[in-house]
This record gives structure tokens, sequence and C-alpha cells, in this order.
């Protein structure tokens, strides 16, 4: 089923727009005493889920490092990583996301730079510019991951890691209503499942809601066999089960990988 060709930037862009209004779970800055603890060095950041990433993931000392938060926005890894001491950029598709990540560096003194864009277009960054990419759950809002990892790679210094969370794809098999409803799991879709491709603009509106964000499936070929097409060095994976939803018994939701840029 195909509707009207629909721009998931801007749409997309509106639906996390609306949803920072409406107080999403991702769009809750950190406190100050976050702020102060990560000063400290007492603090800890989510990629998945809501379990804190593995430290071992990241430099041992984030002093001077130069991290980029990509499709990050929110107010919550970025400023903590700057309190670190990292040098930070946050980069989102929405201008609200990014406005929490500024609002907290302006109430808690932190040194933070925001840029709006596609995740797929890093061309506002050089090359070999950063130390570290931090991409949490984001990309199952495009619809074509090869940029991704290719834009990753391209900035990131000879070294460097990247670390990206992403869906379990298996989790689009099952209706959406059943699972949140009633918790059940009842298998419905194919893959590579879309919201573009499976529901009509009217089907949509009904089911999420008209402002609701397009999601869109991938293939473990297009996450972790991209990133390895990229150039990447896979060294490390996790997974993490939903944080509230009835899938959280039987599988897990969320995968993460670690992956180095040769050099």
């Amino acid at each position: 089923m195909q509707d009207v060709v629909v721009d998931p930037v801007a749409h997309n862009r509106a639906a996390w727009d609306k949803y920072v209004q409406e107080g999403n779970e991702w769009s809750r800055p950190v406190s100050t005493e976050d702020v102060e603890r990560a000063r400290m060095g007492d603090w800890s950041i989510v990629l998945i889920g809501r379990e804190p990433v593995d430290r071992s993931w990241l430099p041992t000392d984030l002093t001077g490092k130069d991290v980029l938060c990509l499709a990050s926005g929110g107010g919550q890894q970025g400023p903590i990583l700057a309190a670190a001491g990292a040098r930070v950029t946050v980069f989102d598709n929405s201008p609200r996301q990014l406005g929490q990540d500024q609002m907290v560096a302006a109430r808690d003194g932190l040194e933070l730079r925001t840029v709006l864009g596609d995740m797929r277009d890093l061309s506002a960054f050089g090359d070999a510019t950063f130390d570290v990419v931090f991409h949490p759950v984001s990309n199952l809002f495009v619809p074509d991951l090869a940029a991704v990892w290719r834009e990753c790679f391209r900035v990131l210094r000879p070294g460097a890691t990247l670390l990206a969370g992403f869906l379990n794809p298996d989790a689009y098999l099952f209706d959406h209503e059943a699972l949140d409803e009633r918790g059940e799991l009842i298998v419905v879709h194919k893959l590579p499942y879309s919201d573009v491709t499976q529901y009509s603009a009217e089907e949509r509106a009904t089911k999420f809601g008209a402002d609701a964000a397009l999601e869109y499936s991938h293939t473990l070929t297009d996450q972790i066999g991209g990133q390895l097409a990229a150039g990447f060095v896979v060294t490390g994976f996790a997974e993490a089960p939903h944080q509230s939803n009835a899938s959280a018994q039987y599988m897990s939701h969320y995968f993460a990988t670690l992956a180095v840029k040769p050099g």
C-alpha cells in the first residue's frame, strides 16, 4: 500500500517537535543534580532502553574528546557528556529536541553545540572531526541507512568509535494495538516494515495519530552489515528489553553495537 509521497525528514521533524511539547520520555532533560554529578565523574547515559551504556565502550577520560551525539537531542546524553568533559555537538532533526539541550547548557553553564539536520547528511562537519559518535535508537525514523553509516565513518578520526543503538526488526512483526492495549503479540506484518507502505495516511491517523512519527524497520544486514560495509570493525554487541511493553517478556527489543574506524 502506498499513498502520496511523504517526506520523512519534514514529517518527523514536526512529529518530534510535538513530542517535546507533550513531554515525551526521550525529550525530558536531565536535572542540574545529574549535571553536577557528571562533573564529579558520577554519570551514566542510555544507548538502548533504559539500561546505562557500558562505560568501557567510551573513553576512560572524556576530557577534550570531540563527541557527536547523533540524532540524540532531548537534553539527555549531550549535557551529561559535556559535563563529563567532552566537547559535545548534538545533531538532531527536531529544533525543539535541540532546544532541550540548549536549555540545559544555558541553565548549568555547559559548553555544547547544537546542529539541525538529517542524520543521513553530516556535511556540516569535516572529515575526521570526532573521537566518538553516540547514536542512540533513532534510525528507525529514516527509510535508508547506508548513508548514515558512511557519514559516521567519514566524520570519525582513525581509531575512533561509533556507539549505535537500534531496534530489533522483529519488533515490527506484531499488531500495534494488540500489543499496547492487551499485551498480546500477534504477528500481522511482513518485514521489512514501513508505516508509509503498510498503511494509508488515513489508516496511520486512525492507528497512531495523524501527527505520529513515521517508522521504518531495518534488517540486521542494513544495521550491522551496513556498518561493516562502511568500513567499521564491530567490536562489541549488547541487547536490552523494551522498557515498557509486553514484548519484554519474550524478546530483546533493542540491540547495540560498538564499532571502530580502523586507523
